[in-house]
């Protein structure tokens, strides 16, 4: 390499703005009194009980629920939506995780929910806001109730993915994303309080970026 060339590659180094930090929200379903930062909103009567992955908010399939009263994705154009869960059978249809806009005029939301079929489950994964709505579901991927799993969904800005404890599960091309508004979390129902979810939720992480399998938080134990 030429001195020349070398100095100008030396300044476009120096020039060149450094990658954003990725900004991430975490929430440890330890407690009833605050999740992160926020105060919860509580629905009947959870329960939190100490087990193999620490404390965790138990939801009897029936009333419990959870409001927390923000939107960690909001405004973010990639992201990535991760938890660490245990769902212990019940209905066929239970939303545990559902993150919904405030805005009357487009009502965005993402979401977790399980199908489960007899002692087995299926991850359903959803994003849906205007002008695009996906879903991730495939029956045929059942993993037994009663374990620990964690589950992801991520998107790069072309491709949506799950994965369930950091294998992929489905993934296709999600065209005309927009970021989604400001609004507010629900955690074992789904936001209007309908397909409650029996099981416990130990953790949900949300970052504005997708991230790879090895940067998931994989601690179930």
């Amino acid at each position: 390499m030429s001195l020349r060339a070398a100095l100008l590659l030396a300044l476009a180094l120096v020039s060149a703005p450094a990658l954003a930090k990725a900004h991430r929200v975490t929430w440890t379903f330890d407690n009833l009194d605050r999740i992160g930062a926020l105060q919860p909103r509580v629905l009947g009567e959870p329960k939190v009980e100490d087990g193999p992955v620490g404390k965790a908010v138990v939801f009897d399939g029936v009333d419990d629920a959870l409001y927390l009263g923000r939107h960690p994705l909001a405004g973010a154009a990639r992201f990535t939506a991760e938890a660490i869960f245990r769902p212990d059978g019940g209905a066929f249809e239970q939303r545990w995780l559902h993150l919904a806009s405030n805005d009357p005029e487009n009502q965005t939301r993402m979401l977790f929910e399980i199908r489960v079929v007899g002692k087995s489950w299926y991850l359903d994964s959803f994003v849906k806001g205007k002008g695009y709505s996906q879903v991730l579901i495939d029956p045929a991927k059942l993993h037994p109730v009663g374990r620990w799993y964690h589950v992801a969904q991520t998107f790069d800005g072309t491709t949506y993915r799950s994965y369930v404890d950091g294998v992929l599960e489905c993934e296709t091309r999600l065209d005309g994303f927009v970021p989604q508004a400001p609004g507010e979390t629900s955690i074992g129902v789904r936001h209007n309080r309908v397909n409650y979810f029996h099981g416990a939720v130990r953790m949900a992480r949300f970052t504005d970026r997708a991230l790879a399998p090895k940067e998931f938080a994989l601690r179930k134990r």
